[in-house]
């Protein structure tokens, strides 16, 4: 009968008293109609409209991915729609993190997130899931390592594949569980055990399916690329148009271990017209010479979209036989470029410039030491330079002057220099940590930085001005409630933001960094301010970089690491050789979004990937210092306790459930914890000494006590 109150032509959105009356259905069984309809609800029989009448459910139902949370509930997020929906722990049905899903929304108010109900998962995201196999009596189950896939999986008797109590392994999900069934799968892979050297790392590889190799095709096609330039290439390339720049003088500056060079420099100043003049040249790697549009190692290219820097290897996008060899700017050999040559006037402004195609050589491979040691040299009035640098100091000098004024330029508009340190891990031959230390800038790396940061601009501007498909790099203005809660959080530091009319000018944000430069809390306003902010992506439309001040920007100068570079060489290319008509601009502006949205979501899961490594690297380093004290830093305060950052970038919890002095209260406006018969606080920013009492390599999570200050 109830369903066919709800049929399709008697059907009208009632309220749940109007359809008790209805029914004849007496006020104290609403409840047991209520659990009716919500059974109904999650057999997509039923739905809910925005004013919580209950109707037919395809008549409200939306699709969005689902994104879980440790803690049991999860957010839907549907596409076009501008917040993300609530979903309480009872209402997400068999959905696992990353599902494609169905949902009903069951209350929206204004000013608050809008509830919703999982009916049906339309895709599942998870076919095989990661984790640790603990074995009991007549069964199994292993716990994810994704924190967001909360129930254990279920293996059945027999559905082991070998495996034993302490195993990492790989779980293919034959059923998908319920509100009050466990996910169920069998084992289909052992990847060791949990202590093996490696594991941790395969592991975390495996869980964000990363590529471990290359299909065959790709390898083959990739052979088919030259070691070197011959002659005779050289001569064709020369014919076709190229720019031969070989006699310009240019240098790689990279860190040591660098092995694929996309990008090289070179500096010259004159005065033209009673002009002073910097000819600023960047000149990047040729790829799209070598990897052509629609083969094997494009696709291969934009399906990985990204190199990913894992803490003791790289993936990278390309094979070896290019990325460390035809393609990298090697010291002494022949190599086909693109080139953004640039004229800079003294203010740091680039008033004319120059994209081709050109022919460079490299006469020295740098490392960012050895220039940091001439540049620190020349600032004593030093005449003592690495071996092999004495040549090149003037050169250096007139680039770390470049740079300066560019530098300059950039701060001046209003760009944001979020200059804290990053983590550098150092390994032993097993793979064990032995030491993690800042890994900090320097003169050297912002030098370059500085320049690639102008090729960027400069190539973005003058193809947004030619209305050309492209692909650019955007940062939009954070959200103004964020802001708000960052403006609440640096008040603990006697910090302050002005906005204008609601709304943060990048400005600000500099000015606030400039403040707290040489404080101790500088690197962790730094972070927070960070977190306040939205994440860069890649668009086809140029609305601008929020943290950069700039109007115009894009990725042009890592074509070996990143596919969006790639892929807007490529469209220059055609652009310089006039191939770009009316089907080609069609084909891009068809191509463009879906690489950008692509690109985008990997770079995100690459970013994942190398903070899961770094974090299961610093668990190990700590777990051998257990008992140990170190002074740190309170980063984070939440309602569970506190988090405290030591200065060699590791973090921990201090347990709420551990403070056993107070009973402690949460002031959620000021961030900060409160005892309730001492007064004693622990706040944001707040110096204090902790010592490591366990960590959990499992969850990769690290637990302090505060200790008195000796």
């Amino acid at each position: 009968m109830l369903l066919a109150l709800m049929g399709e032509k008697e059907y009208r959105p009632m309220k749940l008293k109007e359809l008790a009356a209805l029914l004849g259905i007496s006020k104290e069984q609403r409840d047991e109609l209520k659990e009716v309809l919500n059974e109904l609800l999650l057999e997509g029989k039923a739905g809910v409209s925005k004013k919580g009448r209950y109707a037919k459910a395809e008549t409200f139902a939306q699709t969005g991915i689902y994104t879980a949370n440790p803690r049991g509930f999860g957010f839907v997020t549907i596409e076009g729609r501008e917040t993300d929906l609530f979903v309480p722990p009872d209402n997400t049905g068999s959905a696992l993190d990353g599902d494609t899903v169905q949902v009903i929304i069951l209350e929206e108010q204004d000013g608050r997130r809008a509830e919703a109900m999982v009916t049906k998962v339309v895709k599942r995201a998870n076919e095989t899931v990661i984790g640790l196999f603990k074995k009991a009596r007549h069964f199994g189950f292993v716990i994810p390592d994704n924190p967001r896939i909360t129930e254990d999986i279920y293996i059945p008797e027999g559905k082991e594949n070998g495996a034993v109590s302490g195993h990492k392994v790989v779980v293919k999900l034959t059923g998908f569980g319920g509100r009050h069934q466990k996910p169920e799968g069998k084992i289909v892979e052992i990847m060791g055990h949990v202590n093996d050297p490696g594991v941790d790392i395969l592991s975390i590889v495996r869980a964000y399916g990363l590529p471990e190799g290359y299909p065959r095709e790709v390898m083959d096609e990739a052979m088919k690329a030259p070691e070197e330039l011959t002659k005779e290439a050289v001569k064709q390339e020369l014919a076709g148009g190229r720019v031969d720049l070989r006699e310009l003088p240019m240098v790689t500056i990279d860190g040591e271990d660098a092995k694929d060079l996309d990008d090289a420099v070179s500096i010259s100043k004159e005065v033209v017209n009673g002009r002073l003049l910097y000819r600023l040249g960047v000149h990047i790697a040729d790829v799209t010479h070598y990897v052509k549009e629609g083969g094997a190692l494009d696709q291969e290219a934009l399906a990985r979209g990204t190199s990913v820097y894992l803490v003791d290897r790289v993936i990278p996008m390309l094979p070896h036989r290019l990325s460390n060899g035809i393609c990298s700017l090697n010291a002494g050999c022949d190599r086909l470029a693109l080139s953004c040559l640039m004229e800079v006037d003294e203010k740091g402004t680039v008033i004319g410039h120059t994209i081709c195609e050109s022919l460079v050589r490299i006469d020295k491979r740098m490392t960012y030491t050895a220039v940091q040691q001439v540049l620190e040299a020349e600032e004593r009035g030093s005449k003592e330079y690495p071996e092999g640098y004495d040549e090149f100091v003037p050169m250096l000098r007139l680039m770390n002057e470049t740079a300066l004024i560019l530098r300059g330029k950039r701060m001046a508009r209003g760009a944001v220099d979020f200059d804290f340190p990053e983590c550098k891990l150092t390994l032993d031959e097993k793979g064990r940590p032995t030491d993690i230390r800042p890994y900090e800038r320097n003169a050297a790396t912002m030098l370059i930085e500085d320049f690639m940061l102008a090729a960027n601009e400069t190539v973005a501007e003058d193809y947004y001005w030619q209305q050309v498909p492209f692909l650019y790099r955007t940062h939009d203005k954070p959200d103004e409630e964020k802001i708000k809660r960052f403006g609440i959080l640096i008040n603990n530091f006697g910090y302050s933001l002005h906005l204008q009319n609601g709304e943060l000018h990048p400005k600000e944000m500099q000015k606030l960094l400039e403040r707290a430069s040489g404080s101790p809390e500088e690197a962790l306003l730094s972070r927070l301010a960070l977190r306040s902010m939205k994440q860069a992506k890649y668009t086809t439309g140029c609305t601008g970089h929020f943290g950069l001040a700039a109007n115009y920007y894009t990725h042009f100068t890592s074509p070996i690491r990143r596919y969006p570079d790639l892929q807007i060489h490529r469209i220059i290319k055609e652009n310089l050789h006039g191939g770009l008509g009316k089907k080609r601009l069609s084909h891009y502006e068809r191509i463009l979004p879906e690489v950008a949205a692509s690109a985008s979501a990997r770079e995100r899961l690459a970013d994942e990937a190398e903070r899961e490594t770094e974090k299961a690297k610093k668990v190990q380093y700590m777990e051998r210092r257990i008992g140990e004290e170190f002074r740190g830093v309170i980063s984070g305060v939440t309602g569970h306790g506190f988090y405290v950052e030591l200065p060699n970038t590791v973090e921990g919890m201090v347990r709420l459930s551990e403070l056993r002095d107070d009973y402690y209260i949460f002031n959620e406006e000021r961030y900060e914890l409160i005892g309730e018969q001492t007064g004693k606080t622990y706040k944001l920013g707040q110096s204090l000494c902790v010592q490591t009492v366990s960590v959990d390599r499992h969850l990769k999570t690290i637990d302090f006590l505060p200790v008195r200050d000796r």
